[in-house]
């Protein structure tokens, strides 16, 4: 009976070792998205403290509070999986020989911790005693020294263009100003540059906040900035550029192609940077959400509802043609033509902010379901 129990020990020690380490690989080392269980339950478990501690308050303080959340949740993690390995030590202990649960418990700790205090009396006992140590090395060392400065290297590099984007687009950033600020220093016929650099963005966000996805949580300096409302300001300027502007009149550069629209052939300038810079940004906006299992559509009609009015379209709308931004003539058209862009991003854009808390920006968090619902 003591041989059969040990040997349960012994597979349950070692189940809950290999499941750990895989946690921690998944996690901190595999280039994909994965769904963690140990990850989404710390995540999972914080999330509604700090939500619930950030409503008091004002506005400013619950943004420092929900800036701690993702930090704390992050070191949080090699203290779980150290409980797990103390977990499965004890256990590995008590099947080769410690007198009791308690001293191998201490055995346990000693070797997991690298104390040294206690000293295992048997060959097998030290042979694990090594393989803990090494074991706890690892993953401190795997996740300090590696995933961590990896990790704030990519924070760095979305907080840049976000910060620039306020000279552009304000703060909070919105489409509508991104544009009119560009028509007052007659900068519309430049803005390729602008498009390009954004698609570059949205591609890195997508890389890093898919294997990184703790990256979503981490707040921007300001509480008037985040990377969901920099996103969605840039896809609506984006959107508008291309759906409204009368690019024969706002660029110097064009591209034309031939269009069937109404019966006859037209010449329609396209704006292909801004463009590539919306599918970029509603893959990646896509990506991300579907990591965090929010609910939105792979494959919306063009025509299906979105959650900006044509009452507040038409009021941006007056405020483009106040700045001197050139409108194409037919606003019926362009705003078929920018809901059919919005609606590619519209779902996940709010489903993100959401749950990310972000701060209130129109067309963005003031409109954005509560964390858990869709949107």
């Amino acid at each position: 009976m003591e041989q059969v129990t040990n040997a349960l020990l012994v597979l349950g020690g070692v189940a809950i070792v290999v499941g750990t380490l895989l946690s921690a690989v998944r996690t901190v080392v595999v280039p994909r998205p994965e769904q963690v269980l140990i990850t989404r339950l710390v995540f999972g478990g914080l999330r509604p403290v700090f939500r619930f501690v950030a409503r008091f308050g004002p506005a400013e303080r619950g943004d420092r509070v929900l800036a701690l959340y993702a930090p704390i949740a992050l070191l949080s993690l090699p203290l779980v999986w150290l409980l797990a390995m103390l977990l499965a030590f004890t256990m590995l202990f008590v099947a080769t020989g410690a007198d009791g649960p308690r001293a191998a418990l201490e055995a346990a700790g000693s070797s997991l911790l690298t104390l040294g205090f206690v000293r295992p009396g048997t060959f097998a006992g030290e042979l694990v005693a090594f393989v803990g140590a090494a074991l706890t090395i690892a993953i401190v060392v795997l996740l300090l020294v590696t995933y961590l400065p990896t990790m704030y290297a990519s924070f760095s590099e979305r907080e840049r263009e976000i910060t620039m984007l306020e000279a552009r687009a304000g703060a909070p950033a919105t489409g509508v100003e991104l544009l009119t600020r560009l028509a007052r220093i007659h900068g519309l016929g430049t803005v390729d540059d602008l498009w390009a650099r954004w698609e570059g963005w949205f591609a890195a966000v997508h890389e890093s906040h898919t294997s990184q996805p703790a990256l979503a949580f981490f707040r921007s300096h300001r509480p008037d900035q985040h990377w969901v409302v920099a996103a969605g300001a840039v896809l609506d300027g984006a959107a508008l550029f291309v759906a409204c502007v009368d690019h024969a009149a706002a660029r110097t550069d064009q591209q034309t192609v031939t269009v069937h629209r109404r019966g006859e052939d037209q010449q329609q300038v396209r704006a292909p940077a801004a463009e590539l810079c919306l599918r970029a940004g509603f893959l990646a906006l896509r990506d991300v959400a579907r990591y965090f299992r929010l609910a939105f559509d792979d494959d919306p009609s063009p025509a299906a509802p979105i959650s900006i009015t044509r009452e507040e379209f038409d009021r941006a709308w007056v405020e483009l043609e106040a700045a001197g931004v050139p409108l194409v003539a037919d606003r019926e058209a362009a705003w078929v033509a920018w809901a059919g862009w919005r609606v590619n991003y519209d779902t996940p854009l709010l489903a993100l902010a959401g749950l990310t808390w972000a701060p209130r920006a129109p067309w963005t968090s003031d409109r954005a379901p509560l964390p858990g619902t869709t949107g």
